[in-house]
């Protein structure tokens, strides 16, 4: 008999869920590949191991990401069996918390999204005047080991889940150059079990506080990034600070530069105050220039598509490099990135879709160079790359996402 209950089928779901995951390997350089070559002996490592409470998860890699601003994020990147082990305990755990999160807690949950958070802050700006733009400094790498692990046995007796979560919390970073970090706060990004922590961390910290010392303030929370709404200025100063004083009790810090109160300024609402637009899981909310539905102008307070973002997809498209690759046709280069870019319209064209229009456009000045590369006719002659496409455009309009779109070379 086993100490404790872990069936060895959620054990294999576990794994069948990291390998949908996919992602890099951890400091054993074992890769998903090399893990399912062996996968029996494997499964039933991590099985008997977490049943018997011997299992110690190894040290998690450091990798350092760089951020738009110059600086890193840093992540850790667990095995892939430690990403197994994660899964077993998140299996267990996510149907118990779940249900009880705040419905406007939009984070890695099952069947809530980012662009749900982005569809319902768009109509609360329509309704209240004011946003508290919130920004916690350094979350991942500050939450408090004892006030987590008094929130994981709030909601599970499972001893072996207060076990391993604890291990996870406490597994040191390995560097670059092999040396050992020890932690004694944070969880590391990168983790299976690291955005279910952090939502459980919130909810107390955070989303329950709010519900009931702030009851008539909205907000939309992802994660550590989060709006909340508000009737006049006098409130929002109000609720920011009784905000900045409950987060220090928590071990947590409001980013000083990047939190602010924001006026949502439209064709109603006179006056003006230093902050009139702010960024919310990749759209910018800010006054725009809309139509209603008789065709007449008027200016929303209304998301679209952030500069970082446009900028990021910009990037992203020079870095395939279409120009020159002069090897693949047409139908080659639509079934290489035609995916990519149906995930950008999916979600930047959500709201005011025409704004990432300017970038997508940068895909058909890519595929004029590579005309005028691949075919010796249209070498120096961009106009007359640009027309051979049109015809093409013309008799295969769907070939290419933003052919649909209307933003290929003219038909013709």
């Amino acid at each position: 008999m086993k100490p404790f209950s872990i069936s060895k089928k959620s054990v294999m779901v576990a794994w069948e869920r990291v390998k949908a995951n996919k992602g890099t390997y951890g400091i054993d350089e074992e890769s998903i590949q090399d893990f399912e070559k062996n996968l029996k002996d494997n499964h039933y490592k991590i099985w008997n191991r977490m049943s018997s409470g011997s299992y110690f998860p190894p040290p998690v890699k450091a990798v350092e990401i760089p951020k738009s601003d110059g600086r890193t994020r840093l992540l850790g990147i667990p095995t892939v069996s430690d990403r197994v082990a994660q899964a077993v305990v998140k299996l267990h755990l996510e149907p118990i918390v779940d249900p009880k999160f705040h419905e406007d807690s939009y984070g890695y949950r099952p069947g809530k999204s980012a662009l749900d958070a982005v569809g319902t802050a768009r109509q609360r700006c329509w309704n209240q005047d004011w946003v508290i733009d919130l920004d916690i400094k350094g979350f991942f790498d500050n939450l408090n080991h004892d006030l987590m692990m008094k929130a994981i046995r709030f909601h599970t007796k499972e001893k072996w889940i207060h076990l391993y979560v604890e291990r996870w919390l406490k597994a040191p970073l390995q560097q670059k150059d092999g040396q050992l970090v020890k932690r004694d706060k944070g969880t590391p990004q990168g983790g299976v079990i690291s955005p279910l922590l952090a939502n459980i961390f919130m909810h107390h910290a955070f989303d329950e506080w709010i519900a009931r010392h702030f009851p008539f303030v909205k907000f939309e929370r992802f994660a550590d990034d989060g709006l909340l709404h508000c009737q006049s200025l006098s409130q929002a100063e109000r609720v920011l600070e009784a905000i900045r004083e409950r987060l220090e009790e928590c071990g947590l810090e409001m980013h000083p530069e990047k939190t602010k109160i924001v006026y949502c300024k439209d064709v109603d609402r006179k006056g003006k105050h230093e902050h009139e637009e702010f960024d919310f899981l990749g759209y910018t909310f800010r006054p725009r220039l809309s139509k209603n539905k008789y065709g007449k102008t008027f200016v929303n307070f209304t998301p679209a598509i952030s500069n970082k973002a446009a900028k990021g997809i910009r990037k992203e498209i020079r870095s395939w490099k279409i120009h020159l690759r002069s090897d693949k046709n047409l139908t080659d280069l639509a079934r290489m990135f035609n995916i990519q870019v149906q995930g950008w319209v999916n979600y930047y064209g959500r709201y005011y879709k025409s704004a990432m229009y300017p970038s997508l456009r940068n895909i058909e000045i890519y595929l004029i160079r590579w005309a005028t590369r691949k075919y010796k006719r249209l070498r120096r002659h961009r106009r007359r790359a640009k027309n051979w496409l049109g015809q093409i455009r013309g008799r295969e309009p769907n070939l290419f996402v933003h052919w649909r779109m209307g933003l290929g070379s003219p038909v013709g």
